[in-house]
């Protein structure tokens, strides 16, 4: 940084310690963040537009081929600029501003706030079938980041504002400032209080603002809602939110399936080349796969199934709705194929848009049935594609509530919100009990990287066994006399447990003060008996190398001691108690919490 930077940056924040509060800064800077990363998903969203509207320009869509070559091209362009610009691996961006939070205190590398507004529009432009919402939300994060490093801000304060960024993107985006909120909340575990609320609430509103400004009116999804809810269609909306449940657990296994799949490609170039030929292979037989799938969506609440279907092999036969209702139910089933698939080939992009795509496609799907059973049954196929939307949202991410408001925001009203809860909220319990963690969590937390979410048991993971272990136990041999240990340990010692360790330091035993004491009165037993007549085995083991904090506390509860020796290297180490433990994990507890 310039030293003339430099000079008006310490002006600054002298001036801001003296002048503005720590909780009225931050609220500041949740405008500020708000706007930065509003800015950063509207240049996203032009780039990304740009590139689609100059090959549909400059290209003529006469056939299905060109589908099969664009997305290859797109590929190649990142694999170059990763290679020769950003010389890094690309990361999948929730679950790298995630891994920040939890380990690196909130610190994001500043490439992060211009790579994926590069990346992202190559792939999504060329035809790569990811959304651009996870790239907005990671460009938008870097920068309230590398500004909170800039402002001397504390690891706290930037993981608020990453959150506040996140929220501007997801507002700025989808024009849906509630939504956006509760995405931040329910995606990265921020603690819903009103320390935390109020720059959530001021970074949406600031992002939603940035959007109509560059943008205006525009919005997208062109809808308005025409069909109310009917409470006889009650069951069919709790067999769509079965159907979401399963369809989810399928995106997610598909998901890491089809990456362990390309695994034994080392080479980035083969990834690139299998992976864009099978792009290209989906996009040729089901072209609405191309892209985001924005389009695909707005067709089907407009009731224009063959809009939304487009070009195929088998328009000869799309006079006949079950052959619609199998090709709708394809892109179901190949969305997460061809997401996937992008992303093994080195594409960059998000899951958020492809899942609310599959969703529509399956909620269109199930009304369709439905109505063409010929049991008398008929239901509104638009509210099934925006319900279904929200239930592949809410199992996929396990967000039922950001699934919800940001269906009900779309819709501009809330009309469907009964529907949307039954349908969100079974959606979510099928696929929490299913699957565990989500595609943006799963890696981080085997790993032991999560710390984000579920913060009571995941205090355990940042405390070391060095924290906890005492050392100041008085050891015994078991030849050692009772006089002697009487003498030389318990005499001198302040705890009322004593490791019996042989000559190589291996534990043998523990002898309890309430084992020896009806006897330490008795001289005549002090020379003619030792320590092995009074020693026990101890209730269980700690191992320095194996166990991890969480297994250290299950076996504290599973055997009831108050205290558990520690054997490193097959050698006595010390011990844990159970009150330091748990004193310390209250400690951690607390800090997390604040």
């Amino acid at each position: 940084m310039p030293s003339f930077l430099k000079t008006l940056l310490t002006r600054f924040l002298k001036w801001r310690y003296k002048n503005v509060s720590d909780k009225t800064f931050v609220h500041m800077m949740g405008v500020v963040v708000g706007l930065l990363a509003g800015l950063a998903a509207v240049v996203l969203k032009n780039l990304t537009f740009f590139i689609q509207t100059s090959l549909e320009e400059g290209i003529v869509f006469s056939s299905n081929g060109l589908y099969f070559i664009l997305p290859i091209i797109g590929l190649t362009l990142v694999y170059l600029y990763v290679k020769f610009i950003h010389k890094k691996k690309l990361e999948h961006a929730v679950s790298s501003i995630l891994f920040a939070l939890s380990k690196k205190k909130g610190n994001i590398d500043l490439k992060k706030i211009i790579t994926p507004l590069i990346t992202a529009p190559l792939t999504v432009g060329f035809g790569g079938s990811v959304g651009l919402l996870g790239p907005a939300v990671a460009s938008g994060s870097a920068i309230s980041s590398n500004l909170g490093g800039i402002l001397h801000m504390s690891a706290k304060r930037k993981s608020l504002l990453i959150a506040c960024a996140s929220a501007g993107a997801v507002a700025s985006i989808f024009q849906s400032p509630i939504a956006a909120i509760i995405f931040a909340v329910e995606i990265f575990s921020i603690d819903f209080t009103m320390l935390s609320v109020m720059p959530l609430l001021l970074a949406s509103i600031s992002g939603v603002l940035t959007s109509y400004f560059f943008l205006g009116n525009e919005v997208l999804f062109s809808f308005s809602l025409s069909d109310s809810f009917e409470i006889r269609d009650t069951l069919f909306y709790v067999l769509l939110g079965v159907g979401t449940a399963y369809a989810s657990v399928y995106f997610t296994k598909m998901y890491f399936g089809i990456l362990k799949l390309f695994k034994p490609l080392r080479s980035p170039k083969y990834r690139l080349l299998v992976g864009g030929l099978a792009i290209g292979g989906m996009l040729y037989m089901i072209p609405p796969l191309y892209g985001e799938g924005f389009g695909f969506i707005n067709d089907l609440l407009d009731g224009n199934h063959l809009s939304a279907l487009g070009t195929t092999p088998f328009d000869r036969y799309l006079s006949n709705i079950w052959v619609v209702i199998a090709l709708l139910f394809g892109i179901t089933i190949f969305k997460a194929v061809a997401m996937t698939t992008t992303f093994a080939a080195g594409g960059a992009g998000g899951i958020f848009i492809p899942t609310m795509v599959m969703g529509s496609a399956l909620g269109n799907v199930v009304a369709k049935v439905i109505n063409n059973l010929g049991l008398g049954f008929a239901v509104s196929e638009s509210n099934f594609t925006l319900i279904g939307m929200a239930g592949l949202i809410a199992g996929v991410l396990h967000a039922p509530l950001t699934a919800i408001f940001l269906i009900a925001e779309i819709t501009g009203g809330y009309e469907l919100f009964v529907p949307l809860m039954i349908t969100a909220a079974i959606s979510y319990l099928i696929a929490k009990k299913t699957i565990n963690h989500t595609i943006y969590t799963r890696e981080l937390a085997e790993s032991g990287e999560l710390l984000t979410h579920d913060k009571d048991q995941n205090v355990l993971t940042v405390m070391r066994i060095e924290d906890v272990l005492e050392q100041d136990f008085k050891a015994v041999r078991p030849t050692t006399s009772l006089g002697e240990m009487l003498h030389e340990s318990v005499s001198k010692s302040t705890r009322n447990i004593f490791p019996v360790i042989d000559e190589s330091r291996a534990l043998v035993g523990i002898v309890l003060l309430d084992d020896i004491r009806e006897f330490m009165f008795d001289t005549a037993l002090y020379r003619t008996t030792t320590v092995a007549t009074f020693m026990r085995a101890a209730p269980e083991y700690i191992f320095y190398e194996k166990d991890s904090m969480q297994q250290i506390m299950k076996k504290f509860q599973e055997s009831g001691a108050w205290n558990l020796p520690v054997i490193k290297e097959g050698k006595y180490y010390g011990f844990i108690s159970k009150s330091k433990l748990l004193t310390a994990y209250r400690r951690q507890l607390i800090n997390f919490t604040q």
